[in-house]
């Protein structure tokens, strides 16, 4: 599963069309605004126990923060 949809599923947030590219998903993996609202959800959830994705935001580089909330993600899917 492409991980951008596997975010967007996580937010409730459907696919946009995009003329000429049919259906498309946030690229979460390049912008801020809209990764933190992500990881906002996973705090505030209580799915970050371990405090990861605080550690991933220290480094201020955004692909480490994408990759922790996706790890994240997954490990929540496979826990419900």
């Amino acid at each position: 599963m492409n991980d951008n949809k596997l975010i967007a599923e996580f937010m409730g947030h459907k696919p946009h069309s995009v003329m000429g590219c049919g259906k498309v998903y946030y690229n979460y993996s390049k912008f801020w605004d809209l990764l933190m609202p992500v990881v906002e959800k996973i705090e505030n959830g209580g799915l970050d126990p371990h405090e990861l994705i605080d550690k991933a935001l220290e480094s201020r580089v955004i692909e480490d923060v994408y990759n922790e909330v996706v790890d994240t993600i997954k490990r929540h899917n496979n826990e419900s």
